[in-house]
């Protein structure tokens, strides 16, 4: 519970604080968890090592790593901040790259997979795809204990968002697309307890595989987006041209030919700004135990 009172003080300050201000203190924050959080320094080392490759000198390391703790502080703030942005505001922090992408995806009226990664900022994008029309039902992670996660469910769907855990049925997923709407879903981060070994940045990483199943099974496109903080704090998100999931024949075949060809257009973008992707679960390492049992 100390978590909940803890989010809840910070969702009463966070508003009150401009800016400037605002984002200087959150990241002197993620400065400081950066040297107090051994477990988690060790997983965004381990996940960067595999990204920057084994010529990365240690200090470019560090520095990234460092980046990426700073970087999650300011998601932090504009987390509680959400609901006091005005719709207006939101459009002028978010400029959306490819957005006839967006369009085209729902032109069939079934719906579509938005696929992304824990990267720049999600909470203050994705409201901005909606408030330019495009309905969107976000599939997160269900928070422990279950006050804080309807909390965080709260900030996040200030605006409209639909939230749905990640752990529930799927029949609020089929309804939505029926309804012609956006299923978001992470490429990045396994939280179901499942997921699949995909090559990622070149060796064996467990993934999610949630997206690919989902549109193997309904045959609605899948949609790649990514979103970049800018030095001023405002966003460039990108989406991509729409992909239709590949069939072989073989199920299990299927799942690792379409990973690879989303994995492949998220590869660019993590390489070009490691430092904001903001990732602490060790997606390489909990991929070994998979590699040596089989």
């Amino acid at each position: 519970m100390l978590s909940y009172y803890l989010y809840r003080l910070l969702g009463a300050i966070v508003p009150r604080l401009p800016p400037r201000f605002g984002y200087w203190l959150f990241a002197r924050l993620g400065a400081l968890a950066f040297l107090l959080a051994k477990g988690a320094r060790s997983a965004v080392e381990d996940n960067m090592r595999h990204v920057l490759g084994p010529e990365a000198s240690p200090e470019r390391l560090r520095h990234i790593v460092r980046s990426v703790f700073v970087n999650q502080a300011r998601n932090y703030y504009d987390l509680f901040r959400v609901p006091s942005i005005p719709d207006a505001q939101i459009k002028e922090l978010v400029t959306i790259v490819g957005q006839e992408h967006l369009t085209a995806a729902l032109a069939e009226g079934r719906g579509a997979v938005l696929v992304s990664i824990h990267f720049g900022n999600i909470d203050i994008v994705a409201q901005a795809a909606l408030i330019h029309g495009y309905p969107i039902v976000l599939v997160a992670e269900h928070l422990k204990p279950e006050i804080l996660h309807r909390y965080v469910c709260s900030l996040r769907g200030s605006k409209g968002i639909n939230l749905i855990s990640a752990d529930s049925f799927l029949k609020p997923i089929f309804r939505a697309l029926a309804q012609n709407q956006f299923v978001a879903l992470a490429a990045d981060r396994e939280t179901t307890g499942r997921g699949t070994v995909a090559q990622f940045f070149g060796a064996p990483a467990l993934v999610p595989d949630g997206y690919v199943r989902l549109a193997l099974r309904t045959g609605v496109p899948v949609v790649p987006a990514v979103s970049f903080r800018q030095p001023d704090n405002t966003f460039v998100a990108y989406v991509e041209p729409p992909i239709k999931m590949e069939k072989t024949g073989d199920a299990s075949q299927d799942i690792q030919v379409n990973l690879r060809r989303v994995l492949a257009i998220l590869e660019r973008y993590i390489a070009a700004q490691p430092e904001q992707w903001i990732l602490f679960q060790p997606i390489w390492q909990l991929a070994a135990p998979s590699v040596e049992a089989g």
